[in-house]
């Protein structure tokens, strides 16, 4: 089952870019995952798949101390969602119905989380810098809360500045 939860049921398998992947697959899981239960669903749906994550990248790499293997992309999946939660808290507070998460939202949030996971910077890359399985987790987590904060800097400013 680690395996499983580790690759997120076949995504890690994809080519190229097996990260991208797994980060657009989750983006697509978690508007589906707003619309169903709004924000309160997809922030539970965060933390346990953050949990099953750690558990997961931990069995995985348990015989291959300082690997991050391509097809291990859970960290994907929870640092996307984390991503997603800053545009969803904001929708849901404003009381707007949970099917409605229109794309600059979803999609500041993906390009966001891409850039910070590729990149790297600060903390997201003393997290990569640590060759453990909790490294593994931490350093896509770190991405997904800056991706959050950047989108709603983002949403700020396009509309307070630009309307």
């Amino acid at each position: 089952m680690s395996r499983w939860i580790a690759i997120w049921f076949g995504a890690g398998l994809l080519r190229p870019a097996p990260g991208t992947w797994a980060s657009a697959i989750a983006v697509g899981l978690g508007v589906l995952i707003h619309g169903l239960g709004g924000f309160p669903l997809l922030a539970m749906a965060t933390l346990a798949v953050t949990g099953w994550g750690f558990w997961a990248v931990e069995r995985e790499l348990a015989d291959r101390p300082g690997e991050d293997p391509a097809e291990i992309v859970v960290d994907e999946i929870a640092g996307q969602w984390l991503a997603l939660l800053a545009p969803s808290c904001g929708f849901w507070l404003m009381g707007l119905d949970t099917w409605h998460f229109p794309y600059p939202g979803w999609l500041g949030a993906f390009v966001f989380f891409r850039l910070f996971d590729i990149w790297k910077p600060w903390v997201i890359g003393r997290a990569d810098r640590r060759h453990d399985a909790a490294g593994v987790m931490l350093d896509d987590l770190w991405a997904g809360l800056f991706a959050g904060v950047a989108t709603m800097v983002a949403a700020g400013l396009a509309h307070g500045v630009l309307m």
